[in-house]
């Protein structure tokens, strides 16, 4: 008995109702937040992903192979050949061009440095 009229007391309950803050809150957001998205990502694709427009635009760095002897660092044989240029600049440079990981060279090993 008691199981149908609790049955009866939740039927009689009206419908759920929105207000005007809660339809605004249930659209706006979501239309909100797919904006945001659709400007990010026409920004990321438009963005310039590129080097040069054309190959005669390209420069190429010269440079020099240098054989590593025992005891010397990226920083050391960075201050020899380039001694008027920042040393971490050079030392980047190096890294980049050879593709080091970490920076750090073996004795012996060949490494192309800036010439300039």
């Amino acid at each position: 008995m008691k199981a149908a009229r609790a049955a009866k007391v939740r039927s009689a309950q009206p419908p759920l109702r929105l207000t005007r803050r809660g339809r605004i809150v249930l659209v706006g957001v979501p239309l909100i937040l797919l904006t945001v998205l659709l400007i990010s990502l026409a920004g990321f694709l438009n963005s310039p992903a590129k080097a040069a427009d054309s190959a005669s635009e390209l420069s190429v760095t010269p440079t020099v192979s240098v054989t590593v002897q025992p005891g010397q660092s990226l920083w050391e044989i960075a201050g020899s050949v380039a001694p008027e240029r920042d040393t971490r600049d050079v030392v980047a440079d190096i890294v980049q061009l050879n593709n080091l990981d970490g920076g750090k060279v073996m004795p012996g090993q060949q490494i192309f440095v800036p010439s300039n």
